[in-house]
């Protein structure tokens, strides 16, 4: 009986905490994203945009699908680029308005001809650590700026990439 006496109040304890936390269950995100492919060697940019949807499994863990397309031209083709990637994503849910994160795609990348000199349209794996921050406009409304290093392989040769984004994030429920 004494054990059940010292349960609730440990429980109340461990759970009112929690709950003041703004923590959303869904994130919906979308905007502009931009591509600088093959850095290095011969190197080009396409821009774009992409979405996003986020579900948060707790306050440190979330999984993350995401889809961009890229468009741009170089060496006289106009070439496009779309991904397809899904990641575990590490947040930092200290401060109020700013939320870091850490995340490390894993996925797809699918090239038109003349893309990297490809004679020919080809689906690749790709992978792409990243990070970036979300910045609350309001409790349900942020700006996300994301950061990735884009790992491809095309024609059997490495390329290095970079993707920047700046998306509008809507957050939905509550955890």
């Amino acid at each position: 009986m004494r054990r059940l006496i010292w349960l609730v109040p440990a429980v109340l304890f461990c759970y009112f905490p929690a709950s003041a936390q703004e923590i959303p269950e869904w994130e919906l995100s979308g905007g502009y994203s931009h591509l600088f492919a093959n850095v290095g060697t011969s190197s080009f940019n396409l821009h774009g945009g992409g979405g996003a949807i986020q579900q948060n499994v707790n306050g440190w863990f979330a999984g993350r699908v995401e889809i961009n397309a890229f468009g741009g031209d170089t060496s006289g083709f106009h070439v496009t680029a779309q991904t397809y990637t899904y990641s575990p994503v590490f947040t930092f849910r200290k401060y109020e308005r700013i939320t870091p994160f850490v995340h490390v795609a894993l996925g797809a990348i699918h090239a038109s001809p003349g893309y990297l000199g490809i004679s020919e349209s080809a689906t690749k794996f790709m992978q792409a650590p990243g990070a970036g921050v979300d910045v609350a406009i309001n409790p349900r409304l942020a700006v996300r700026l994301q950061g990735d290093y884009v790992s491809t392989n095309f024609l059997s040769d490495h390329q290095n990439n970079f993707q920047f984004s700046a998306h509008l994030v809507v957050r939905l429920g509550h955890k």
